[in-house]
């Protein structure tokens, strides 16, 4: 069997890829992966043994739209970016997974090769989305594309990107699917791609050092560097040391003082059993991570699904959220207030138990069965 993988996004949309390419070589698939050519991306790959076919633009390279004019042009621009890569790779497969901005071709591609095609989402959110929204921002672009390799128009173009039975890759717990949407939608757990790297030497003697301390980072979010100083002095308010996750905003210590400390790209699931709590931005990744570890969880939702994960931990008891993209050290000391008390460390624990870990297994399988009951990729489009 041969599975195409394809994902455009950042590291919180690659990494669920390559667990499950790492599931599906464990039944035997041959599995390549489309995927940024990001300098970590491509370790990623390398490091599961996963063959990497890169996009020609790094993930690094685009901006977030600000407006809907820009959205419109952006989906041409991802569209430009990946039709080729991903046709090209999926001559020869059986089946053809797709995630993220990868959606906006995978589809099509499906359809010109003749083979099976999932389309999977990491937030139940998105599918409950206005679907005329979806076709006056997105289906301009879409249906160019399509008419310029000889296929016809489509009318919903959020059926299209998700098909009639889109996968959600998230945790039951943390991001319930059975109620999200009509008709059928698969839940499959999330992806995890289990981390056996140990902590670095230097890190495992700041933690040996003194009380765990509260982590702070933003992923891939450029967020302003004014937020590592608000995010210190509100955990040094609530008598805490400092973990500062650098991330692509390059964040960085505000002074020498050896209550904190700052790291680079680190295996999070060892260190977030060993910390206070997590402040983050609200990706997927990083809250089933934290929420797998039982560590309280403070949200600072920058944009999109972000806002609806800092909801559900909220909702859960697990942890507090910011009001808005830019905190201040007041108003992350006040969330930090909640997330440090008793109660929602317990209620963390105990929220812990519940997470799944077998989502990769679970949508690996599913994939063998899509190749043995192949559908007309084209049977759903139109209506």
């Amino acid at each position: 069997m041969r599975v195409l993988l394809s994902t455009y996004g950042s590291r919180g949309d690659v990494e669920p890829i390559v667990g499950l390419a790492v599931r599906l070589r464990e039944l035997g698939a041959e599995v390549k992966v489309c995927a940024p050519p990001d300098q970590e991306f491509a370790d990623l790959l390398a490091g599961a043994g996963v063959p990497l076919v890169p996009f020609d633009r790094p993930w690094r390279s685009w901006a977030r739209p600000t407006t809907a004019q820009e959205r419109t042009r952006r989906v041409t621009e991802f569209i430009d970016a990946q039709y080729d890569t991903v046709a090209a790779a999926a001559r020869g497969c059986d089946v053809l997974l797709a995630t993220a901005m990868s959606h906006f071709v995978a589809r099509s591609v499906a359809e010109k090769a003749g083979i099976a095609h999932r389309a999977a989402t990491f937030c139940p959110v998105v599918l409950t989305e206005d679907a005329q929204d979806w076709n006056a921002v997105f289906g301009p672009a879409i249906n160019a594309h399509r008419a310029s390799i000889g296929l016809p128009a489509v009318h919903d173009v959020r059926a299209f990107m998700f098909t009639d039975h889109p996968w959600v890759a998230a945790d039951p717990t943390l991001g319930p699917w059975q109620d999200a949407v009509d008709p059928d939608v698969v839940g499959t757990g999330a992806w995890i791609l289990h981390d056996e790297r140990p902590l670095p030497a230097d890190l495992s003697a700041f933690l040996d050092a003194g009380t765990p301390p509260v982590y702070v980072g933003f992923g891939s979010m450029r967020v302003e560097k004014d937020n590592a100083r608000a995010a210190i002095e509100a955990i040094r308010a609530q008598g805490r040391r400092a973990l500062v996750g650098r991330g692509w905003a390059d964040l960085a210590l505000i002074d020498d003082r050896d209550d904190c400390f700052a790291v680079g790209e680190i295996n999070q699931q060892a260190l977030f059993g060993r910390v206070a709590a997590v402040v983050h931005h609200g990706g997927a990744g990083t809250t089933t991570t934290a929420a797998r570890a039982g560590a309280p969880q403070v949200l600072v939702p920058q944009a999109g699904d972000q806002v609806y994960w800092a909801a559900r931990v909220a909702e859960l008891g697990i942890g507090a959220a910011t009001d808005g993209p830019t905190p201040t050290a007041a108003s992350l000391s006040a969330a930090l207030g909640i997330a440090l008390t008793p109660q929602t460390r317990a209620r963390a624990a105990a929220v812990a138990g519940a997470i799944r870990t077998d989502g990769a297994t679970v949508a690996a399988n599913l994939l063998v069965e899509a190749v043995n009951c192949v559908p007309s990729p084209t049977s759903e489009l139109m209506g």
